[in-house]
């Protein structure tokens, strides 16, 4: 079962962002926790080991990658409990990624945004982060877990028409 798409993809100065969010009936503090909390991301994202703080590198265990691999993590900012900015390293290159929490009432948004160099990589990094978003509203809810399947290649083509829509950079 495909999932319908809900990110997008603005131009910025050096590239673009790719911008999803999810909104949870809970307490900003407690979706915070989900986020950064080594039991918590190891329910929907990866575990991860080290000190955290602003300043300090992480490793991070993709568990819902194939093999499970481990990439380092720079916490570039770190002010809880609305805002985390990550420089992501893996095979694939540098991810820096920013993740905003605001509380209106009883919801909290959760925005993420993933700086990209050039729009394309929308193409592979939205049904990525759909999917990741969808696996944390699971595990907050005690719910099966979603498959990646669902997503890639299904949600390409959406990110890909998204991305064109994004002025190329010079280079």
């Amino acid at each position: 079962m495909s999932r319908e798409p809900t990110g997008r993809v603005q131009s910025t100065p050096t590239g673009a962002d790719l911008i999803v969010t999810r909104s949870f009936r809970a307490d900003i503090e407690d979706v915070w926790s989900s986020v950064t909390e080594p039991d918590s991301t190891a329910r929907w994202f990866g575990r991860w080991e080290g000190e955290s703080g602003a300043g300090n590198v992480v490793r991070v265990q993709m568990g819902f990658e194939e093999g499970t691999p481990w990439c380092d993590v720079a916490i570039v900012e770190c002010e809880p409990p609305r805002h985390l900015s990550l420089q992501m390293k893996d095979v694939h290159g540098i991810w820096l990624i920013e993740l905003t929490l605001q509380q209106q009432e009883d919801t909290t948004c959760l925005t993420l945004v993933h700086h990209l160099t050039n729009p394309s990589l929308a193409s592979d990094a939205g049904p990525g982060w759909e999917y990741y978003l969808d696996m944390l509203v699971a595990a907050r809810a005690g719910q099966a877990l979603p498959s990646f399947s669902d997503y890639y290649p299904a949600q390409k083509a959406y990110y890909l028409e998204a991305s064109a829509a994004v002025p190329q950079q010079p280079a």
